[in-house]
């Protein structure tokens, strides 16, 4: 039976790749007779579908993608391209680029994902957007931007702002569509104009560009004000004056933000003078806000604002400083997570796929109550309105079985072994104990996570985690069983992290989301457009699809990259009411308060 399956398979990819290469971007770009093209440009393709034997330089980050390298995935590479945050995608299909992603894409069974970091992500920023059409020829990308380009994003676009318009009406009380209908409406005129005189080369440009532009903006005023979500942002303080931290804060509450997830516990430092640090022999506080207090300040201040505090707080995750003086790992070396080819070296393996960082062992119980003890600490001496933790789960990794597992310290695996009778040294993916030894991690991450929901409970503070939504990817790459947490009531809420400018990826992951989690688990959906450097129209169409799936509001990944035109976008309408509609509807204001106080 085994054997039927894998020729099933086999058969499979071959005339995957057979329809493949036909129907996509192996063969000519086919121009309409009067199609004006207005750029051409080129790049090598530094790989096909990655692997470690044909693209040994990048096989330890994700997705197999290396440095500065463009990268095509077909659907041999499987379902996504497992890729990370630092680069950018395109999807194409049939020769024309269908949307443009960012990272983890789902690659098209008709079709190929392109994929860029650092150079040749800079390259595809200015080259590709939607409508541009591709054509790989001896290992060469060519890429057009064209009127039918242009034509083709603004009539999708068109058609998406009318489906936006659409979806508010009646909903809130804030929405007016007046402003997105005459955008709509200029979008279309200006469409007409450009496919009346195909011979005129300037004006098929000059109007296909400002039908694009008009649909964007369309798209951009149809995002009402809704009183009763969260709208969060990540944010890792740079303040180090009182005077500052209310700056920002009034900045903050201008654009709309009503919930910050301030990072306090990061590279192994707490932001405030901690005496649990102390106790430890730890650096009792980042040197950065020396004789200063500015957790303290940020939730007094926040407050007078009507602004929650949540402590973002990188459990598992000390930074990727080698250990030095009194860091973490220095005092406690034995506390540090390994990888399997290095399980007999005497200091912790950094993790070369996420920045060089250095990881703590969940399995150690010493790490565990260090870190409770540490939560305890700012939950009673600081009260703030809620706990997000991140990093809660082991390094990430790139390859499957042994050389890519993580956990091999010399406590879990006498700990393993006393269990079990064997050494996970020893064992193989193949081997039967190969499940007993991932649940075993799984395990102590999720009896942290039962721990810290508890102490939650206990003082009526907020839990949520920071999730991967591929909930098997999450399984099997970093042992984060974020389901079970959900179904045993371990948390209040999740923040799954999108890493991509796409709607329709964010709409498909957060469904899987909302399909696996347990009903008394919200969702605030960890948006990176802003971080990736998506388009301020991007940033609204993943706003709408998490509201059509009824999240609980969303957080953008982080303040730093929030400014500017994204500030603007978001505190006229989606963050805040636009001024003709100021007043609150009674409702509405009563749904707000009863939001807050349900999540303190």
């Amino acid at each position: 039976m085994r054997i039927f399956k894998l020729t099933i398979i086999l058969i499979t990819l071959l005339f995957t790749s057979k329809a493949f290469a036909d129907d996509t971007i192996y063969n000519p770009v086919k121009f309409a007779r009067n199609e004006v093209i207005f750029s051409n440009s080129q790049i090598p393709v530094s790989v096909t579908d990655p692997t470690p034997k044909n693209n040994a330089s990048g096989s330890i980050f994700p997705g197999g993608r290396g440095s500065n390298q463009l990268v095509i995935y077909t659907p041999a590479f499987g379902d996504r391209t497992n890729t990370n945050e630092y680069g950018t995608e395109a999807i194409v299909q049939k020769n024309i680029v269908t949307m443009i992603s960012g990272a983890n894409s789902f690659i098209p069974i008709d079709g190929v994902v392109i994929s860029g970091h650092g150079k040749a992500k800079n390259w595809m920023n200015q080259n590709i957007t939607v409508g541009t059409k591709v054509y790989i020829d001896k290992n060469i990308l060519n890429v057009y931007t064209t009127s039918e380009s242009y034509m083709f994003e603004a009539e999708n676009k068109i058609s998406e702002a009318k489906d936006m318009a659409d979806y508010y009406k009646g909903k809130t009380a804030y929405y007016n569509p007046k402003l997105t209908n005459k955008h709509i409406a200029e979008a279309e005129n200006y469409l007409k104009k450009a496919k009346k005189d195909t011979d005129d080369q300037e004006h098929v440009k000059k109007y296909s560009k400002l039908a694009v532009e008009k649909a964007n903006d369309a798209i951009i005023s149809s995002l009402p004000f809704m009183p009763d979500e969260l709208k969060g942002v990540w944010i890792r303080p740079t303040e180090t004056s009182e005077s500052q931290i209310i700056s920002t804060l009034n900045k903050m509450k201008d654009i709309g933000i009503d919930s910050v997830f301030l990072e306090t516990f990061y590279h192994g430092k707490t932001i405030f003078p901690s005496q649990t640090m102390k106790d430890y022999g730890f650096i009792i506080q980042n040197e950065q806000f020396n004789k200063f207090d500015p957790l303290k300040i940020w939730i007094k201040e926040a407050h007078k604002r009507d602004i929650k505090i949540h402590i973002w707080f990188q459990s598992f995750y000390v930074g990727n400083i080698p250990p030095s003086n009194n860091s973490i790992l220095a005092v406690h070396p034995e506390w540090g997570n390994k990888i399997k080819s290095d399980y007999l070296s005497k200091g912790p393996t950094c993790s070369k796929s996420e920045h060089n960082g250095y990881f703590l062992d969940p399995a150690n119980p010493a790490v565990q109550d260090f870190l409770i003890k540490l939560l305890t600490e700012i939950i009673t001496v600081y009260c703030p309105d809620g706990i997000n933790l991140d990093y809660i789960r082991y390094p990430q990794s790139v390859s499957k079985y042994e050389t890519g597992s993580w956990g091999y310290t010399e406590f879990a695996r006498k700990d393993f072994k006393d269990m079990y009778k064997k050494d996970p040294v020893d064992i193989k993916g193949s081997d039967n104990l190969w499940k007993d030894w991932e649940n075993y991690r799984r395990e102590k991450i999720t009896n942290f996570v039962a721990k810290a929901g508890t102490l939650g409970r206990q003082n009526k503070v907020f839990i949520s985690t920071v999730i991967f939504p591929d909930l098997e990817s999450a399984l099997n790459t970093k042992q984060q069983d974020w389901r079970t947490w959900s179904k045993r009531d371990f948390v209040d809420g999740f923040t799954p992290l999108f890493l991509t400018y796409d709607p329709k990826t964010v709409s498909s992951m957060m469904n899987d989301v909302m399909k696996i989690k347990g009903g008394k688990t919200n969702i605030y959906a960890g948006i990176f457009v802003t971080f990736m450097g998506g388009s301020k129209e991007d940033l609204i169409r993943q706003i709408h699809e998490t509201r059509k799936l009824k999240s609980n509001g969303v957080i953008l990944f982080d303040y730093a990259h929030t400014k500017g035109v994204y500030a603007e976008t978001l505190s006229d309408g989606a963050f805040k009411p636009v001024k003709q509609s100021q007043t609150k509807h009674p409702k509405q204001k009563k749904k707000w308060f009863q939001f807050f106080k349900k999540q303190k």
